[in-house]
């Protein structure tokens, strides 16, 4: 197993095991936490000291009607739960994509409705709410991603092949973490395609006239 070197930061850790994060970032520090022992540790560890915290927090008085108010929700008909169909995979991409990133994937690596963002770089948007938006980039080998900066943070985990930028090196289960204050371009090991999930809550700043040309029909 590739040792995993980079992990999101404490701070995402501790708020994704208090549930405060958005769709996009929860999705990111699931799907490394599925990879990473580590930080799957750290989670459980949260989650417990957040668990003690509630139970010392001392109880707050409810207003007068606040029974009737529940009574009253009783008469209400119970939401259906909205449920994710199981996607159809190949044992190759079953390998490759944890959950719960394949839950959110409508077929194998391959067969995706992939979108060309140029000769080297392909994307898929990931149906996630919230502000943050999530995509899969799957870069050729050797190829470079145009060189940017950006608006906000930035969070790219890789699933496979591994890239190198200004900040290092990074393999499966990596997770590189840029904010307004990075200016980079990451290029792609040689070998196979990088496969990565990228997190974003704000529009990337480009330096090349091309890309910020094109970067409104790609919305990154």
């Amino acid at each position: 197993m590739t040792k995993i070197h980079h992990h999101p930061g404490d701070d995402l850790l501790v708020a994704y095991a208090a549930g405060s994060l958005d769709e996009g970032l929860s999705l990111m520090v699931a799907t490394h936490s599925a990879l990473c022992p580590t930080c799957r540790a750290r989670v459980a560890e949260a989650e417990e000291i957040g668990g003690v915290l509630v139970e010392d927090m001392e109880p707050e008085l409810l207003s007068e009607d606040s029974l009737a108010a529940v009574m009253a929700r009783l008469d209400e008909p119970e939401p259906v739960p909205m449920v994710r169909p199981a996607p159809r995979v190949d044992d190759a991409t079953r390998t490759l994509i944890p959950e719960p990133l394949r839950s959110y994937l409508k077929g194998g690596i391959d067969s995706l409705p992939w979108r060309s963002m140029g000769p080297a770089v392909k994307g898929l948007d990931l149906p996630v709410s919230g502000t943050s938006k999530a995509r899969l980039f799957r870069i050729k080998p050797g190829a470079a991603m145009p060189q940017h900066s950006h608006n906000g943070p930035e969070y790219t985990m890789v699933l496979a092949g591994g890239f190198s930028d200004e900040m290092g090196s990074f393999v499966r289960g990596d997770v590189a973490c840029a904010d307004e204050s990075m200016l980079h371009q990451p290029v792609a090991d040689e070998g196979e395609p990088c496969l990565c999930l990228a997190v974003t809550d704000a529009p990337l700043r480009f330096t090349g006239m091309v890309p910020r040309l094109f970067q409104p029909f790609f919305g990154i």
